[in-house]
């Protein structure tokens, strides 16, 4: 290659070079000038920019600063270049209009944006952004009306359903907007997910309901108007789970699964969603609903075994049961055992009945039996003799045979090491050693706890692993951490009586100051276990007026809100509990639940 050509190759790349990194430098300093509102500084280097490479990006920085310093001659010039440059993209006539407006000439604006529309062609692309130029003006009515030409124009092929939503979203237009939604659906089925996502967004923050009921409403009406299309139903059954309305959810799915004569999985599936989120009375009725399709369901007999957890979940977290409910569920964990066999399906009813049976019926030596047996059955799963073994460890403890229960706890932890079982079964085990004051072996177990995968077992093990260390820095003999620790063991063991005996010395133990928010805290806990709501409530408020520095106020702030929200139906004082969590314990390990709680007594729809 001769070398005079290369000498020009190399210097028309330097200059090149140093022409992009002018172009850069005057394109920092017009966005400097152009943040800083000096439009008129703004527009002469945007001009020069502008000369130099005539891209979109530059001309709508120059048509902003040109209408800002009220030079529309200059505009429209640049605008009248830019359509003979491109004549296809019409937005540059949505800007010559605009202009002919400010220039106080309505009729030529009027004529221009008439001429847009009869003009407009039958191309997606260029109606979206005809609109989108007149949205930019703020002439909201003409890009309503360019999307209806455009859905004529396109004639089915694409009807604008999502653009003419967001248009009736922002202007809080909420019957169009839902509308325009739903006719989507009609349009495109297979964007229902999507959709659902749209509404969600557009139906938050709706503190008196409004926009909601104009859903539920238009919703309704065309699931009565179009019975035959069951995604309109299959829509009313995604909203409720949102808006956490189960009754009108199961309404919803059963009349689904009788139109399609399904199996009863859409019921069922609704049921489990009604037990996360206790609301046992519709899901005691959803899970019979499919019960009674008969065993030739495929979800019948899960139907039984959800249906007999539902009862045994009303009893050991409802403070409200009689000891005849105790019993009817027992006896109906019988029958089902009695029909359907001790196997891998039913194993956790084995332990739930004696779970029943040890801690709500004083049948301890039944309990053990009915464990033992279990974990003696041969073909269970190892996992689930391992959850026996669990229990029946808790059981031991309960009726004071502590080394049998941590050999128990020992087997599981060592054969599920690195599982949330074995995780489970240590914590278990560090909590029977803080019971009985083994405080410096418990403390080393909850330490290696702390970075369990389960959340639950983690946060559970950092509390108590504080509780021991700060305690036994401010009294190495541990008397007073061992009267807290008896009154748990006691309370575990529903020696109630006894316990609040036990947590009232605690004030007469030397260097215990430390531990009177942990008394005053475990007697809301008891007060709660036969109850006394109202006493509860009243505890652990005390727990947060008396001690707002110490380790339980957030956790005593969160009983509060929960108590209040669940059992003494005091929706704005729950509320009022949450948010105050949240303001003065913003880290607090309990402030996503106390949002998610707090948004869902606004209203707010269900992520």
């Amino acid at each position: 290659m001769p070398a005079g050509f290369i000498l020009l190759l190399l210097f028309m790349i330097t200059s090149l070079g140093s022409l992009k990194a002018q172009q850069s430098t005057e394109d920092q300093l017009a966005n400097m000038f152009f943040q800083d509102k000096d439009y008129e500084k703004a527009a002469a280097l945007y001009e020069k920019l502008f000369e130099q490479k005539p891209a979109s990006y530059y001309y709508t920085y120059l048509i902003f600063c040109y209408l800002e310093i009220n030079d529309l001659k200059r505009a429209e010039k640049l605008v009248r270049n830019q359509m003979k440059l491109e004549p296809r993209s019409l937005k540059y006539a949505v800007d010559l209009g605009y202009i002919y407006s400010r220039l106080d000439e309505p009729g030529k604006a009027q004529k221009q944006y008439d001429d847009i529309l009869k003009n407009l062609p039958p191309e997606k692309n260029q109606i979206i952004e005809v609109a989108n130029a007149f949205l930019s003006r703020r002439e909201t009515d003409l890009a309503q009306k360019t999307y209806l030409k455009g859905r004529q124009l396109l004639a089915g092929e694409y009807p604008f359903n999502l653009e003419m939503a967001f248009m009736y979203q922002s202007a809080g237009d909420i019957n169009n907007m839902v509308e325009e939604y739903l006719n989507y659906i009609e349009f495109d089925l297979s964007k229902l997910g999507y959709v659902q996502d749209r509404l969600q967004d557009a139906l938050a923050n709706d503190q008196d309901g409004t926009k909601n009921d104009i859903f539920r409403k238009a919703l309704l009406r065309r699931i009565q108007k179009y019975p035959d299309k069951t995604y309109y139903s299959e829509l009313m059954i995604w909203y409720s789970v949102q808006q956490k309305d189960f009754d009108l959810g199961f309404t919803q799915a059963k009349s689904l699964d009788r139109r399609l004569g399904e199996d009863g999985k859409r019921v069922y599936d609704l049921a489990k969603l009604c037990v996360t989120n206790n609301v046992y009375d519709i899901a005691e009725e959803a899970f019979r609903y499919v019960i009674s399709k008969g065993q030739e369901s495929p979800y019948y007999v899960n139907s039984r075994i959800e249906l007999l957890n539902v009862s045994y979940l009303r009893i050991t977290s409802n403070y409200k049961h009689t000891q005849e409910d105790v019993t009817r569920l027992e006896q109906e964990y019988l029958k089902s055992l009695s029909d359907l066999g001790t196997n891998n399906g039913t194993v956790n009813i084995l332990r739930n009945l004696a779970h029943l049976y040890a801690f709500y019926s004083n049948k301890t030596n039944e309990a053990i039996t009915l464990l033992e047996d279990a974990i003696k059955s041969p073909g269970l799963m190892a996992q689930l003799v391992a959850g026996c073994k669990l229990e029946l460890a808790d059981i031991y403890l309960f009726t004071g045979e502590v080394w049998e229960a941590t050999l128990l706890y020992s087997q599981v932890d060592k054969a599920y090491k690195n599982d949330p079982l074995g995780h489970e079964a240590k914590f278990r085990n560090a909590r029977l050693s803080y019971f009985i004051g083994e405080f410096g072996w418990a403390k080393a177990q909850l330490d290696v706890l702390k970075a369990a995968t389960s959340k639950l077992i983690a946060n559970d093990a950092m509390e108590l692993s504080l509780l021991i260390g700060d305690n036994l820095g401010e009294d190495t003999t541990g008397a007073g951490l061992k009267v807290l620790a008896r009154a748990e063991l006691l309370e575990y063991q529903n020696k109630d009586d006894l316990a609040l005996v036990v947590l009232d010395s605690l004030p007469n133990i030397p260097m215990s100051t430390g531990l009177l928010d942990d008394m005053v805290y475990r007697k809301a806990l008891i007060a709660m276990k036969h109850g006394e709501f109202s006493r509860a409530d009243s505890l652990f408020s005390k727990v947060v007026e008396l001690y707002p520095t110490e380790i339980l106020a957030d956790k005593a702030l969160f009983k509060a809100a929960e108590t209040n929200e669940l059992h003494l139906g005091n929706k704005q004082r729950a509320m009022d509990l949450y948010q105050e969590l949240l303001t003065k314990y913003p880290g607090s390990l309990y402030a996503d639940d106390a949002r998610k709680r707090f948004r869902a007594l606004r209203g707010d729809p269900v992520n």
